[in-house]
């Protein structure tokens, strides 16, 4: 079962909700395709930037430090709990995972439009922090199928496969703290589906207020 997050994690003031950025938190259990359809969104819309998370995980296959994730040792990552420079993180399959605060509000009070993908436990701890944030998760068709989709990933071994699919139910379970459901049975339906909320979240009035304050201004909305 994936662990809850640290007994040593402790929230910090929430982010002020008149910044003109939007930020979307996308989680699912591993197999259900989250980081490629986030990637292929990120291809179609420019106006999005992608937080790159830290992580005490080894890199795997082609990945490399900065661009999938900032890889760093477990002390290090300890030290920078210490410091408060976490938006939010959790351990995750015996792995440490984080995401710098101070990126994400730089990004936001600048404009841009940010996705997360994270654990469902750093959604829940961002919610708490940013209320304005979109949580999205994304899920499997069945368990057969994303039990089928691990094996033909080919990147754990047999043992960790199973435990992955232990934490998966576990994970699916929380989908209800989450706005949207996404499931992800044809790639292209849930990419539209994914396409579809972030477009709607930038044309709600409170999003339109803060990104178009000047137009609002002028005809004295508030």
């Amino acid at each position: 079962m994936t662990s809850s997050p640290n007994e040593f994690q402790s929230l910090q003031p929430a982010v002020q909700p008149d910044h003109p950025g939007n930020l979307y938190v996308v989680a699912a259990p591993s197999g259900a395709g989250k980081s490629s359809l986030v990637k292929a969104l990120l291809e179609l819309d420019a106006r999005l930037k992608v937080s790159i998370s830290h992580t005490t995980r080894a890199p795997r296959g082609q990945e490399r430090h900065g661009r999938e994730y900032w890889f760093v040792p477990r002390d290090e990552f300890g030290a920078m709990i210490e410091r408060g420079e976490f938006f939010e993180w959790a351990e995750v399959h015996s792995n440490l995972y984080g995401t710098s605060r101070a990126a994400i509000e730089a990004r936001l009070a600048a404009g841009d439009d940010m996705v997360l993908e994270i654990d469902w436990q750093g959604a829940v701890q961002i919610k708490r922090l940013f209320s304005n944030a979109v949580l999205i998760f994304i899920l499997p068709p069945s368990f057969e199928e994303l039990q089928h989709r691990l094996n033909r990933r080919g990147e754990d071994a047999p043992e960790v496969i199973a435990q992955r699919m232990v934490n998966a139910r576990h994970e699916v379970a929380q989908a209800r703290h989450f706005d949207y459901i996404v499931v992800n049975a044809l790639f292209d339906t849930a990419l539209f589906d994914l396409k579809t909320i972030v477009h709607a979240q930038r044309l709600k009035y409170s999003s339109q207020r803060r990104s178009r304050s000047a137009v609002f201004e002028a005809l004295a909305l508030d």
